[in-house]
């Protein structure tokens, strides 16, 4: 059973780096045009504080080091991601992504951890990690919402709601559901199945 959820993580991890890869497409044309258009940055800024959350829980949750590593791939990602943001992005717009970078990105994680940390210990821990987990989980999943709401609704086109990551996204979300029945692990399951039917 040890080798299942072994090779069914391995997958996960991949089709998480692809996931995690997809909006490449979407830099690269950032880059070119060297404007950021109306692409938003909330996405990026969210998926960045989810990540380096389930870091915390894969180092903090015994045998979850495959949940640490592709999270850490993912918070890599997100870095070049938000950097481009903020030096393509207007100098007005600039200042509040940059506050929200800090605020989420480096305040909120860093109060979450030392309070997770310092207060709480053993499996009461973890099931307190993977709950913040859970939630910043939703906060992932909703933000393509905000994008979605402000321009492709109001636009009539899904060019600025690329369908690449929307498909990663879902896929991913089954293979972490796998993994998380295999392995018996409910808050991993939580967030894989709010990625499924998001």
């Amino acid at each position: 059973m040890a080798n299942t959820i072994f090779i069914v993580g391995v997958l996960g991890n991949i089709i998480s780096s692809l996931a995690y890869l997809s909006p490449l497409r979407t830099f690269w044309r950032i880059v070119k045009k060297r404007s950021t258009e109306d692409f938003s940055s909330i996405p990026y800024i969210c998926t960045l504080m989810n990540a380096i959350l389930w870091i915390y829980y894969g180092i903090t949750k015994p045998d979850s080091f495959l949940i640490a590593t592709i999270n850490g791939f993912g918070a890599v990602t997100q870095i070049v991601y938000i950097l481009i943001f903020l030096v393509f992005i207007s100098p007005r717009m600039r200042a509040k992504t940059a506050l929200l970078v800090g605020l989420l990105d480096v305040a909120f994680v860093a109060a979450a951890i030392s309070f997770t940390h310092f207060m709480f210990q053993g499996d009461v821990r973890i099931d307190v990690v993977g709950f913040i987990c859970d939630c910043s989980s939703m906060l992932v999943y909703a933000s393509p919402l905000a994008a979605m709401q402000k321009t492709v609704i109001t636009t009539k086109s899904v060019e600025f709601m690329p369908f690449l990551l929307s498909f990663s996204i879902l896929l991913n979300g089954g293979f972490w559901t796998l993994y998380a029945l295999l392995a018996k692990d409910i808050l991993v399951g939580i967030q894989a199945t709010e990625g499924s039917i998001r």
